[in-house]
C-alpha cells in the first residue's frame, strides 16, 4: 500500500511544489536515450514528472503506481493524456514488452518484505522484453542518510500557489537493522490542518541486490554512481538476457 503522502488527495497536490528540484531524473533521461528505449515502463510513477518528461520525448510510456491520489494529479498535468495511467503495481500488469523499466526517487527502498521485493523484480523482469533493461536506484547503507531525518535538517516552508504556506519536517522514528521508520509532517497555514505519512524504507547492501537480481533472471550490466549525489546512492542496471537457459 501507497504511503499517506502519496494517496491523500491533500498531500498528494502539493508534493512537487515541496520538492521542485527533479535534477535526480535527468541520468534516467540520458539512460533511456543511451539504450535506445522506445517505450519505457515507469514504476512508482507518483505524480508523473518522469513519465511526461519521457513521453514529450516521444517515447511510448506506461506509468504505473498504487497511490490514486497522485494519479489524478498526473493525469491532470499539461501532457497527461500522453501517457498511458495504470493504477496498481507491476506484479499485476499485462506484458508491455517495454525496452526500460525504471524506478526514480528511491521508491525501491518503499518495498520492505523479501516476498514483496521479489515479487517486482520478477514483474519488472515479466513487463520487459528480452534485452530490455531494469534501472533503479537506493541510498548506500553506509551513508545513513537517516541521521539527517530530523526537524531541524528538514524544517521548511513554502508557499505552494492556491494552497498558501505549507510547513514541512521530518522526524526519525525507529532504526532497525535494514529498516528505516520515519514520519513526515505538514502543516497547513490556511486551516492549520497538520497531516502526516510514515514510512518504512529498507536499505539493502550492493551484494544483496546484486545477488537477487541474478536470483531472478536478470543480468548486473553496472552499478552506478547518482551524478547529483556521489558516493551517495547505487543506480542499478540490470538486463533480461535476450534467451533463457
Amino acid at each position: 500500500m501507497a504511503d499517506e503522502c502519496f494517496r491523500h488527495p491533500r498531500l498528494a497536490a502539493v508534493y512537487d511544489p515541496l520538492d521542485p528540484d527533479r535534477g535526480d531524473l535527468d541520468p534516467y533521461l540520458r539512460m533511456a536515450e543511451e539504450f535506445g528505449a522506445r517505450q519505457v515502463l515507469d514504476i512508482g510513477c507518483g505524480t508523473g514528472v518522469f513519465a511526461l518528461r519521457l513521453a514529450a520525448r516521444g517515447l511510448r510510456v506506461i506509468g504505473v503506481d498504487p497511490a490514486g491520489a497522485s494519479l489524478e494529479v498526473a493525469r491532470g498535468k499539461p501532457g497527461g493524456e500522453r501517457v498511458r495511467w495504470i493504477h496498481g503495481d507491476v506484479t499485476a500488469l499485462p506484458p508491455p514488452a517495454a525496452d526500460l523499466a525504471t524506478m526514480t526517487g528511491n521508491a525501491a527502498q518503499e518495498i520492505t518484505g523479501p516476498e514483496d521485493w521479489h515479487a517486482f523484480l520478477r514483474g519488472a523482469r515479466a513487463a520487459l522484453r528480452p534485452g530490455g533493461r531494469l534501472v533503479f536506484e537506493t541510498r548506500i547503507p553506509a551513508r545513513r542518510a537517516w541521521e539527517e531525518w530530523n526537524r531541524e535538517a528538514t524544517y521548511a516552508v513554502t508557499d505552494v500557489p492556491g494552497t498558501g504556506a505549507v510547513e514541512y519536517w521530518v522526524e526519525l522514528l525507529d532504526v532497525s537493522g535494514p529498516l528505516v521508520t520515519f514520519r513526515q509532517v505538514y502543516r497547513f497555514a490556511a486551516d492549520g490542518q497538520v497531516l502526516t505519512s510514515e514510512s518504512t524504507l529498507r536499505f539493502r547492501e550492493r551484494r544483496e541486490v546484486e545477488t537477487e537480481l541474478a536470483a531472478r533472471g536478470f543480468v548486473v550490466e553496472d552499478v552506478r554512481d547518482a551524478p547529483d549525489r556521489p558516493g551517495k546512492e547505487f543506480v542499478f542496471v540490470a538486463r533480461r538476457p535476450e534467451t533463457s537457459h
